[in-house]
């Protein structure tokens, strides 16, 4: 079985259709355990309740990265391959991406003015996350200024194409740049850093839950996506005749 076969809208809406259910499912349980699992969990010693934020904040900002990585991905293959579901795919995931950015933001300001005394700060990390964000906008204006289909997925392509320099930013300034407020990695490979175990297995879990979720959402839009374009094929066709 190929991969490619899933290109076939006929294929995707069938498969999709069968495995949504369980992603679901798993998505709500890994999300609202993990959440509830991570603010049960004690008080940080230097920063206090307010480290719960990162139970929300880092799956978000996970996600707005990875998010605009599969855009990426689906975008290339529009590129090379023509699939019409990656590129429908890419689209369906713009506005959950641009959420998710969001949700990072507004939750690194919270956590942000208790342990650094200010909401913002133009720190490298901070603005590339802040462009990743407006791209994402972008993103979704271009797709909507443009009638023809084909077209879109074009240009918004290659605006992805652009845009992933601010994703790699975002998820590698931690390794770019020392300076700023922004604190380093929360999840470290070295024991001398890394977070301690009460607070990472409920942030593991409640990232494995907005992984689940966005691939939930992905579908669910990917499909009404495709819906919408065999509707529009047909009222072509109407008009046509």
């Amino acid at each position: 079985m190929s991969i490619w076969e899933y290109a076939n809208p006929v294929k995707f809406m069938r498969t999709s259709g069968a495995i949504l259910p369980w992603v679901v499912a798993g998505a709500a349980v890994c999300t609202v355990t993990g959440l509830v699992w991570g603010f049960l969990t004690p008080d940080d010693f230097r920063q206090g309740s307010t480290v719960k934020i990162v139970f929300l904040h880092v799956p978000a900002a996970m996600m707005a990265i990875n998010i605009w990585v599969m855009m990426l991905v689906a975008s290339l293959i529009w590129l090379i391959r023509r699939h019409h579901v990656s590129a429908l795919a890419a689209k369906a995931a713009a506005p959950i991406g641009a959420v998710m950015t969001l949700i990072g933001l507004i939750t690194g300001a919270v956590w942000g003015q208790p342990m650094w005394g200010t909401w913002w700060e133009w720190d490298p990390r901070l603005t590339s996350f802040l462009i990743l964000f407006l791209f994402y906008i972008g993103y979704i204006a271009l797709w909507s200024a443009i009638e023809d289909p084909d077209s879109a997925a074009d240009l918004t392509a290659v605006l992805c194409l652009v845009g992933s320099v601010f994703a790699l930013l975002s998820r590698y300034a931690v390794f770019f740049w020392n300076q700023g407020l922004h604190q380093g990695a929360s999840l470290s490979v070295q024991s001398g850093e890394r977070m301690s175990a009460v607070y990472r297995y409920p942030l593991y879990l409640t990232m494995l839950g907005f992984g689940l979720l966005f691939l939930s959402l992905l579908l669910i839009r990917t499909r009404t996506e495709i819906r919408r374009r065999r509707l529009a094929a047909l009222q072509a066709r109407e008009m046509r005749a």
